[in-house]
């Protein structure tokens, strides 16, 4: 629902350790955590040897992720492993609901988010966290790095370590340690190969066309399906929409991208060309105004248009109000604008991520790879922190190779390994033909 027509809440005070929407949805959210865990078993695994060794003993984390059912079983993981976490959502669209409560009832976490909050909720949340005073940070998008590094630089002094979960958010982190204003070392969970080969492309191109089904229960194949960004999430949802029989358009602005699109067999053309043609428009940048003004005006009547992005500033959503004479809820996470022109474009999820807004976000299976690689990449920072600089990392290449080994043991797959004389080979260069 667009923002200011949500309800009103009356809010906890401060000093409590929870803010979710209604405990009495513990039973059905510690059941969905259940069914999530059944395939993550490389997170159980983790879970297993946290339990045993307790790397994160005395921690302080504060987390500022989707609250997903997945987001539910790695907390536990940090729990066990001895860390005291704070956790607030990453978007205001995202939360699972149950999910949080059963975080904050069951487990006795110190859990902060709702589903659907408004912006000073939101940012409220990411205070009631910060109030911890953490060591280490989990972002998902860097608001929570954002906030401490502006309005709470007194805290600054405490943290050691965090890590980052998105595209969005390493692309903002790499920006202030360029500038020199990151003031901790950070870890891209995103650049880890079990992450971004994975997650971005098989989690968003399924999730993200998930949430738009849910949300318009339209037909997609002979559609005009366009995808702005080519990117690992845009090649996932290019791949996902044309196996439901779209026809799929690419927007690109990096020409490696976008010649890469053409090899994949997409079409590609500026936006402002496919603004014309397009059934469906979904945005995965990590950027701002690519759907702009002069854009919606082009768009045939009925047109939807959805991002899957991390902030719905790939949108241009004040740009669209003015030129509308009249918006309206259509159905749920459909708002419908009719524009001055005569035409209707009709905006899913108040632009946010359509894939956690109208849907429930990545499939357990990708994020068992990348909530093993927040876990083993946080407890590497807490023996680690203090030999690294206040740089963005990546993830260990022994901590990616080791995840991809328990994904293929969890999926009960064997490979081969280099003979003696093939490893001799590799590392030689004298034999040749």
């Amino acid at each position: 629902m667009p923002e200011k027509n949500r309800q009103k809440r009356n809010l906890r005070p401060q000093d409590t350790h929870y803010d979710v929407k209604d405990v009495g949805l513990a039973e059905k959210g510690r059941l969905r955590m259940e069914w999530a865990a059944q395939s993550m078993p490389v997170l159980q695994q983790v879970l297993g040897e946290f339990t045993k060794t307790k790397p994160l003993e005395g921690i302080r984390v504060a987390a500022c992720l989707h609250v997903t059912s997945e987001t539910g079983n790695l907390m536990k993981v940090l729990r066990d492993g001895g860390a005291s976490v704070a956790l607030c959502a990453s978007n205001p669209l995202s939360t699972q609901d149950d999910v949080a409560a059963a975080l904050a009832k069951e487990k006795g976490m110190e859990v902060f988010a709702i589903k659907g909050e408004d912006n000073a909720t939101y940012y409220r949340h990411i205070e009631q966290v910060l109030q911890r005073e953490p060591q280490y940070t989990m972002d998902d998008g860097a608001d929570l790095v954002s906030i401490l590094h502006t309005q709470r630089r007194n805290l600054l002094s405490k943290v050691l370590g965090g890590t980052e979960e998105t595209t969005t958010g390493v692309i903002r982190l790499k920006a202030m340690a360029d500038k020199g204003v990151l003031a901790y070392p950070i870890i891209a969970v995103n650049e880890a190969k079990t992450k971004h080969l994975f997650d971005n492309r098989y989690g968003t191109g399924q999730s993200t066309i998930d949430g738009i089904i849910r949300a318009t229960n339209r037909l997609m194949a002979g559609s005009s399906f366009v995808v702005c960004g080519y990117g690992w999430c845009g090649r996932g949802l290019a791949m996902r929409a044309h196996g439901m029989g779209a026809h799929v358009i690419v927007v690109e602005v990096d020409p490696l991208k976008a010649l890469e699109a053409i090899m994949d067999g997409y079409q590609v053309m500026p936006i402002a060309e496919a603004a014309k043609v397009g059934d469906f428009f979904c945005t995965v940048t990590g950027n701002k105004g690519v759907i702009r003004k002069e854009h919606f005006l082009r768009m045939q009547d009925g047109a939807i248009v959805a991002n899957s992005g991390h902030f719905n500033v790939e949108l241009d959503l004040e740009a669209l109000a003015d030129i509308a004479k009249e918006r309206r809820i259509i159905r749920d996470y459909v708002e419908e604008f009719s524009l001055k022109n005569g035409k209707r474009v009709y905006v899913l999820g108040e632009g946010r991520l359509i894939n956690l807004a109208s849907a429930e976000g990545h499939p357990s299976s990708v994020m068992d790879m990348s909530f093993a690689n927040q876990a083993l990449s946080l407890a590497y920072l807490a023996q680690n922190c203090r030999e690294l600089k206040p740089q963005v990392y990546p993830v260990p290449a022994p901590i990616d190779q080791r995840i991809a080994a328990l994904k293929l043991k969890g999926m009960g797959v064997k490979i081969d390994r280099l003979t003696p004389e093939q490893k001799r080979y590799l590392e030689s260069w004298e034999e040749g033909t």
